[in-house]
């Protein structure tokens, strides 16, 4: 029993005590300690109740106004800016400078997963960049950017933007842009025929990781040439089968070149095809 209160009863019932016995009109009321202790319990009984009401009633209010509280549903927009740091090479056929009337072919290559970093040079160790190296003359552009992140999947967003700045700043045939890659540059490959299907005249894959889902995307009248090794135990030969198989149950025209004894490096075989560039040539966007 807290002091305060019981203070207050005993003043109460002081007064009224006071009153009683003084009351000339009347009996006079007497009380004895007994009726005291009682009353003034049951008055402390009756306080109690008071709270535990007021706390049930405060807590009802509460629950209803949590009750009320619905979950929000907001629209907004933010322009986001993906940026990456692209090192490449870009070859130009000998022609170029002595036909400046001329628009000429490019073939964007994508190099495989161990290139990549920040070494430009290692950029020459496969494909048509080793071929340049060693001597060998293409007629169009070769572009071949260098994926920064040893560890990611090539940023094709990037790589597209790349694309569209080489095409703009030089006298580029754009219904003549080819697309090639190799390992995970030829994953990066399909992923570019997927989401940029009207780029593209046509597509020569190696040993690629493929976006099967999404095949129907790709553009029907894009021809496509696929190559891939039966014992590559990196991106295993069926990736290349299936992905060429629901192909051309689409209807699309596609080239799958199968190596029975070659593992993971196909691209050796495939890029000293002869066969492959001037096929190249002869593809216009339609």
């Amino acid at each position: 029993m807290h002091p305060p209160f019981f203070y207050q009863i005993f003043n109460k019932f002081l007064n009224s005590y006071s009153s009683n016995v003084s009351n000339t009109n009347g009996p006079k009321t007497t009380f004895t300690l007994k009726e005291f202790v009682f009353r003034v319990h049951l008055v402390e009984i009756l306080h109690l109740q008071m709270r535990s009401i007021l706390y049930v009633i405060l807590l009802v209010i509460f629950q209803s106004c949590a009750s009320q509280a619905k979950p929000i549903l907001i629209d907004s927009e933010m322009e986001t800016n993906v940026k990456e740091n692209l090192a490449y090479y870009l070859y130009y056929p000998e022609d170029y400078e002595e036909e400046p009337e001329k628009d000429f072919p490019l073939l964007l290559f994508l190099h495989g997963g161990g290139e990549s970093g920040d070494s430009l040079v290692t950029v020459k160790r496969n494909g048509p960049p080793k071929l340049i190296v060693q001597g060998k003359k293409f007629p169009f552009l070769i572009l071949a950017p260098q994926n920064p992140n040893a560890k990611k999947w090539w940023n094709t967003r990037a790589v597209k933007q790349l694309l569209d700045s080489i095409v703009d700043n030089n006298r580029i045939d754009k219904r003549r842009i080819y697309l090639t890659g190799l390992s995970r540059g030829g994953g990066a490959a399909w992923e570019l025929a997927v989401q940029y299907p009207d780029t593209f005249a046509a597509m020569a894959v190696v040993c690629g990781m493929t976006p099967l889902p999404y095949a129907s995307w790709i553009n029907r009248d894009m021809p496509i040439w696929v190559f891939h090794g039966e014992k590559d135990k990196s991106i295993p030969f069926s990736e290349s089968e299936t992905m060429v198989a629901k192909l051309k149950e689409m209807g699309y025209e596609v080239i799958f070149t199968r190596y029975p004894n070659v593992g993971h490096s196909a691209w050796i075989k495939a890029y000293e095809t002869e066969a492959l560039y001037d096929w190249f040539m002869n593809q216009e966007l339609k």
